[in-house]
């Protein structure tokens, strides 16, 4: 057996000018790590479009393998948690940025980072899920802990087609809230409606200039957006609601005024995926198991191979993608 294997890898030369391409990597070019994994699947995430196309400057060392998370089995460990055999999941960590990521057959990372493959899950659900469903989820859990129950009115998600908004969605209906879906793709409205979205709205409903307060129309919601949108979202929140903010897939800034918080009481709830502490990512992970519809799941996810990620890197950027790729390995 050949002691190369597959990897995507993006380098930059001197002119700081990106390019990406597949090639073939060894053991000894794999970073430091106390557990060796051999990559199952993985996923695209809108971060990994990003990352491949040099849109936005997520690689912070080159040359990179990109991908940032993998559900994957351990081949070999020094770590006291993990076993050669041991079904394994890992979101965040600076994979794909820092430390190479999962778009490689082998990954070699730190022990503390992985969680256990929930049980009775495969990979390939595992990564239809992926970093996009897990942050989704950790949203979720902040407005339950923010005590925004279903009683309290309905759920705003933005970017609703996309891979945070499809899994949000889908967890806020089995979880009993009347979800309103903003997105802006009609087309999807059957997919969205599908998911569990009670409503839909056209995403020119809140992507331009925001007032400082609106018409209240939800009591919490999720954010994958920024910029203008969530500016809007926050201006329509309900007396003593609460916006999980976890994207920027409108823009970085948040051109909006305190008048929400001030006036309204309303929260804004900052959601990291990839330095979350471990006990979340654990409930994150358990509850992925339990409170997620698999069968949606599958609604929602395009399986695709190793040689199409690059492909599916730029249609995600470019806003072609309807929920989740699953890379099979």
């Amino acid at each position: 057996m050949s002691d190369t294997f597959k990897a995507i890898l993006i380098s930059r030369d001197e002119d700081k000018k990106q390019s990406v391409a597949v090639t073939e990597i060894s053991d000894a070019d794999l970073m430091e790590g106390d557990v060796t994994v051999a990559v199952d699947a993985t996923t695209v995430n809108y971060k990994d479009g990003l990352a491949i196309t040099g849109k936005s400057p997520v690689v912070r060392r080159f040359p990179m393998v990109p991908g940032v998370d993998f559900a994957g089995t351990v081949l070999s460990s020094s770590h006291p948690d993990w076993k050669e055999g041991d079904k394994v999941v890992l979101n965040g960590w600076g994979l794909g940025e820092t430390h190479l990521g999962a778009y490689a057959a082998k990954a070699r990372v730190k022990g503390d980072w992985l969680v256990p493959l929930p049980e009775g899950m495969s990979a390939r659900t595992a990564m239809a899920i992926g970093t996009a469903g897990y942050t989704a989820m950790l949203s979720v859990m902040a407005l339950e802990r923010h005590g925004i129950t279903p009683d309290r009115g309905p759920m705003i998600v933005t970017g609703a087609a996309g891979g945070v908004g499809s899994v949000a969605i889908s967890l806020l209906s089995k979880l009993g809230y009347h979800v309103i879906a903003s997105t802006g793709r009609p087309a999807e409205s059957t997919y969205l409606h599908d998911l569990g979205a009670a409503e839909i709205i056209a995403r020119e409903e809140l992507s331009g200039l925001a007032k400082p307060l609106n018409k209240e129309r939800w009591a919490g919601g999720v954010d994958s957006v920024g910029s203008h949108t969530l500016a809007n979202v926050l201006s329509m929140t309900s007396y003593g609601g609460a916006i999980a903010a976890c994207g920027l897939a409108q823009g970085m800034d948040l051109p909006a005024t305190v008048a929400p918080f001030i006036l309204r009481g309303v929260s804004l709830l900052g959601i990291d995926s990839v330095m979350a502490p471990k006990a979340l990512r654990l409930e994150a992970w358990q509850r992925l198991g339990t409170d997620l519809d698999h069968a949606k799941l599958e609604a929602l996810s395009t399986p695709i191979g190793f040689d199409d990620i690059i492909q599916a890197a730029h249609d995600i950027v470019e806003g072609k993608i309807r929920g989740r790729v699953v890379v099979e390995m």
